[in-house]
């Protein structure tokens, strides 16, 4: 298993994490970033000079042309995991994961969509989430 950015639809909010692991905590799976895969994308590099060697005194000059490289969407970092990091615990397992985005937004992902009760761990005091829907199936169970 390896870290993925999951970026969340309708949020200015991407996770960084194993999937996996995720998708434990959630309803909703996520699928990663990099899933839809690798593709070849090209742009116009501008004209430009350059010495053939240092201290050239007469660099030459190379005129706009085409280059083609890879781009993947849900390349990240491993060395450097971007964002801030953040914990879940539902009382038997506890993971870590960074975020790209606002608290705020997390938290409200996290409440809207945690499959069972959670704590939430960021900067400062725990946040105690309980899961969603969780009420309307002890009301239709009685």
């Amino acid at each position: 298993m390896t870290k993925a950015k999951h970026s969340i639809a309708g949020k200015n909010l991407a996770i960084i994490g194993e999937t996996a692991n995720i998708n434990y905590f959630v309803k909703t799976e996520l699928v990663p970033d990099s899933q839809t895969g690798v593709v070849n994308k090209s742009a116009t590099k501008k004209q430009h000079s350059r010495r053939k060697y240092v201290g050239d005194p007469a660099p030459i000059t190379v005129s706009s042309h085409p280059v083609e490289f890879m781009y993947d969407p849900g390349r990240i970092d491993l060395q450097t995991l971007p964002g801030k990091s953040f914990i879940l615990d539902d009382g038997t397992e506890k993971r870590q994961f960074t975020f790209v985005g606002d608290v705020m937004d997390l938290h409200s992902w996290i409440v809207g969509d945690a499959k069972m009760d959670l704590k939430l761990y960021t900067t400062g005091a725990p946040y105690q989430i309980t899961a969603a829907g969780a009420e309307a199936l002890a009301n239709k169970s009685r």
